[in-house]
């Protein structure tokens, strides 16, 4: 690599797969970490809350400083996702070119350092999980709904298992659970593709027809805009949307749970909806 490329050069791609996932900065007293604040969103507020109650870390699920100015490139995660489900992968690729470049464009001109800067100031660890996480409630409910795949016969089926999941349940609670964007709970499900829970963020809205002729009957997901609902009503596709906050929390979660048996204190925040199954499994 040429000189002036590497004085510029990310090192943590040499061994993190994951642009999104870092630490994002590491505290000067290099003391003994045990309790931690978590949350989806960690940013000023929070940092000033974390000072005050003298936590050892922060960890936000959503990425902050590097990690976010660099979300676009986790992005092409979602093609091998698409061609788990029969889409393949030069046409998902090629598909999903675009989009991602659309996103780092737009994330281009935001103010990212914000929320790292205070936590260097504070001198406060501070780091964040958003892919790693992702895939972690992705595995989750994959396994979920293969194990009731033969019961899922139409969407409300669908929905149904959705909201067995305590998450979901919390968040339901809170007007926020799964909602059906586009199809009947009425309709057969067909084949259930969890197509858009991981990959940094939504992909391209062209890829519901391709879904379709692979198959596809529903997919999953964290969150939808409207050109997406269109999308896939064209294609004849029922949109079940579990919750974005609430799914984020799910695989937050699961991480969370490899740190409590670790004999972290963990304090949620900022929307996570804190499950730990370390109990539910004693």
């Amino acid at each position: 690599m040429p000189k002036e490329k590497k004085a510029t050069f990310d090192v943590e791609k040499l061994t993190n797969p994951y642009s999104d996932t870092r630490i994002l900065y590491e505290s000067k007293k290099k003391k003994e970490i045990k309790k931690v604040l978590v949350g989806i969103d960690m940013e000023g507020e929070e940092l000033l809350l974390a000072d005050k109650m003298g936590v050892d870390l922060v960890i936000a699920h959503h990425p902050e400083g590097n990690a976010f100015a660099d979300l676009s490139e986790v992005m092409h995660l979602q093609a091998e996702v698409m061609e788990m489900y029969g889409v393949p992968i030069n046409v998902a690729e090629s598909l999903l070119k675009p989009r991602i470049s659309e996103v780092s464009r737009g994330i281009a001109p935001i103010n990212h350092q914000r929320a790292v800067d205070m936590a260097r100031l504070l001198d406060i660890n501070f780091m964040c999980s958003h892919t790693a996480c992702d895939n972690l409630v992705a595995n989750f409910l994959k396994k979920e709904f293969d194990k009731k795949k033969n019961d899922l016969v139409y969407v409300e089926d669908v929905m149904k298992l959705l909201k067995s999941i305590p998450e979901y349940q919390e968040a339901e609670k809170m007007g926020a659970g799964p909602r059906l964007f586009a199809g009947s709970e009425e309709n057969r499900a067909g084949k259930v593709a969890l197509t858009e829970i991981t990959g940094g963020t939504e992909g391209t809205a062209k890829i519901y027809e391709k879904l379709a002729q692979a198959g596809i009957g529903t997919v999953i997901g964290m969150h939808m805009s409207e050109l997406h609902k269109k999308e896939a009503e064209k294609a004849h596709i029922n949109a079940v949307i579990a919750g974005h906050i609430s799914s984020d929390s799910i695989g937050v979660n699961l991480f969370l749970d490899q740190l409590e048996k670790k004999g972290l204190q963990i304090i949620p925040t900022s929307g996570l909806i804190r499950v730990s199954r370390n109990k539910k499994n004693k």
